[in-house]
């Protein structure tokens, strides 16, 4: 998920020639088929060689889905065959001349493939199966992991079925989909994605391969290694393969550097604080087409090391944002996203695709990557704060980064022309400090000295809870255990599976100065709750850097600080020398979630017991006069 010269005329011109070349290539690569070298690699035949002309090919990652508002809603969505001719047209007109279509469904592989061919459009496809995980989840009941293992089977049986009934349509296959990393959403583990592979390959005559993060297979890099803990799980995965396709994502790696453990061994200057303002959006990009190079040497080298140096690898995925997502907090790293505020931009997006492109004409006949896809061809919506990476936004309307890529028409929409209409790091100032004895984020009574948010709630403060958990206002005044006050904050916990979480913070990214608020102030608070397990409590703050540093101190119900879950009102006091003590970089001069309350089972331990037990008793979390104070 996640580069820059805006190159001269000499290099469009190029661009040009080798979209024209697409439909030649194509002409190669059917008559081309599976071929194989018998000298080298894997199996009885040999590595399969990709195809003829395979290199020449302008590539693109394409998925058909408009309207889906979630990863559950796209089975549902009506999608036309008008449509899919539409968006393939339209990628035609823009000079490409491959697609990577990540599943073998109803709803991408077959339906993009009947229509592909009907229409006779000049595309060649990297034909995926997506497999999904089942072994590492002890939560799964044996009837389920079952069911997940048939739907394997099934789409690999797509899979082949197509590849066989489309031969002159699918170029490669790719089976798995960032399966092997450690953060994958999909974990597989490399024996039974080899045995996939092999399933695939056995059956099919295209060169078979994987997508992964570069992570996974770039050697002995600190984190580097696969999820789980088997021996030379790389090399046997690698043993399957005719090709590797690897993932980069210079502006993912800039997001959560910093945020996660083994984050930083990715990080880059994409700040580029030294360079001049004027050149800094174009030094920043220039530096992230860097780092994929870098990521692919190292992918390349590691190989090369292994005695797979004849394995060709492409990159399988990288892009840019063209805008600034809708911005979640990330339970992980709050406040991550607003990186991308720095980062994604159209201009930004064309001068990442222009380098990427210029290295993919450059690198086909050195020992660089056979092929570069760019993720991806149209925005999603269904992806929530990961969207916006499209070439064409999801009206298909052209973003700017494919200006003067297609025919002239009125139809064709561009989102910026101005290489002035960027964006690049810049120093965070700081407000006036706030000359108060209190701030108060939520009471029902005034305080003498105090001072309230001048920002609005609703309209720029307001509560931003994690996924689905629900916050509202109640009267909670009815009974005479109550000492906090008529109305409080009723917070429903509906966990993910990393836990839950609320915080109030502002949407523009308002901050207030609190340096006069020294170490021995606190915040406080009221609860009224009888949640079973730890919870987390904290805030967030700029850095003078831009940065986001975030603190959450884990709380039992132990009394610490005042805090005990027995259902009836408690207030909680805790010393801002608490607070940094355990993060020594927040700074309370850019304070920006101004409270936090969450439960990040991966932090606070709380047991699959506990979060049962809170679940089936609904249990809801009270919280009154929030509050910091000298």
């Amino acid at each position: 998920m996640r580069l820059i010269t805006t190159f001269l005329n000499a290099v469009s011109r190029t661009r040009w020639a080798l979209a024209c070349l697409a439909a030649a290539a194509a002409v190669l690569i059917a008559a081309c088929g599976g071929g194989t070298t018998a000298d080298k690699g894997p199996g009885p035949n040999g590595i399969r060689a990709l195809p003829q002309g395979f290199s020449d090919l302008r590539a693109v990652s394409y998925s058909p889905y408009r309207s889906s508002t979630s990863v559950d809603r796209r089975e549902f969505e009506n999608i036309t065959d008008t449509q899919i001719k539409e968006d393939l047209d339209l990628l035609v007109k823009a000079g490409f001349g491959l697609i990577r279509i990540f599943a073998s469904n109803d709803q991408e592989g077959i339906h993009i493939l009947r229509v592909l061919r009907a229409n006779n459009i000049p595309l060649k496809v990297m034909l995926g199966a997506y497999v999904n995980s089942f072994e590492y989840d002890t939560n799964l009941t044996p009837a389920k992991k079952a069911a997940i293992q048939q739907a394997n089977d099934d789409e690999i049986a797509r899979t082949v079925t197509l590849a066989n009934a489309y031969k002159d349509e699918v170029a490669i296959i790719s089976v798995g989909n960032e399966t092997q990393v450690d953060w994958s959403f999909v974990k597989i583990s490399s024996r039974a994605l080899s045995k996939y592979i092999a399933t695939v390959r056995a059956k099919v005559t295209q060169p078979v391969g994987t997508d992964e993060d570069s992570k996974a297979f770039a050697g002995d890099l600190p984190f580097s290694v696969v999820h789980h803990a088997e021996a030379n799980s790389p090399a046997e995965v690698l043993a399957q393969l005719d090709f590797l396709s690897i993932h980069v994502y210079p502006s993912e790696d800039a997001l959560y550097s910093g945020c996660t453990a083994g984050a930083n061994w990715s990080d880059w200057d994409w700040k580029q604080s030294a360079i001049p303002e004027a050149q800094r959006a174009q030094s920043m990009m220039d530096a992230a087409v860097r780092v994929v190079k870098t990521k692919y040497a190292l992918v390349r080298s590691n190989l090369d090391r292994l005695g797979k140096g004849y394995l060709p690898i492409i990159i399988g995925e990288s892009g840019w944002k063209a805008a600034m997502p809708s911005v979640k907090s990330d339970p992980t790293c709050l406040g991550s996203n607003r990186r991308y505020k720095f980062m994604a931009n159209p201009v930004n997006q064309k001068r990442y695709f222009d380098g990427l492109m210029q290295w993919a004409v450059e690198a086909k006949n050195t020992n660089g990557p056979k092929n570069i896809i760019w993720f991806e061809a149209f925005d999603e919506i269904w992806k929530g704060s990961d969207d916006k990476w499209g070439l064409f936004n999801v009206d298909r309307s052209v973003r700017y980064a494919i200006q003067g890529k297609n025919s002239a028409s009125s139809t064709w929409v561009y989102d910026s022309t101005s290489t002035a209409d960027n964006t690049y790091w810049k120093a965070t100032t700081q407000n006036i400090a706030l000359n108060a004895s209190q701030y108060t984020l939520f009471a029902d009574k005034s305080t003498t000295g105090e001072s309230k948010p001048t920002v609005a709630w609703d309209q720029d403060l307001h509560w931003d809870p994690f996924a689905n958990t629900t916050i509202t206002t109640v009267n909670t005044a009815n009974a005479s255990s109550d000492t906090a006050g008529t109305n409080s904050i009723e917070i429903q916990p509906k966990p993910e599976a990393y836990g839950w979480g609320a915080l109030i913070q502002s949407s523009a990214e308002t901050t207030v100065n609190l340096s006069s608020f020294g170490a021995s102030s606190s915040l406080r608070f009221s609860i009224k709750t009888t949640y079973a397990g730890n919870l987390e409590v904290g805030f967030s703050t700029l850095t003078e850097a831009g940065d986001v540093e975030q603190v959450l101190l884990v709380f039992t119900s132990s009394n610490k600080y005042g805090y005990v879950s027995d259902g009836a009102w408690h207030d909680v006091s805790i010393p801002i020398a608490a607070f940094s003590a355990a993060n020594p970089n927040i700074d309370i001069r850019l304070l920006l979630a101004r409270f936090i309350i969450a439960d990040r089972y991966d932090y606070t331990k709380t047991s699959k017991a506990q979060q049962d037990s809170n679940t089936a008793n609904d249990v809801r979390i009270l919280i009154d006069n929030i509050y910091w104070s000298k």
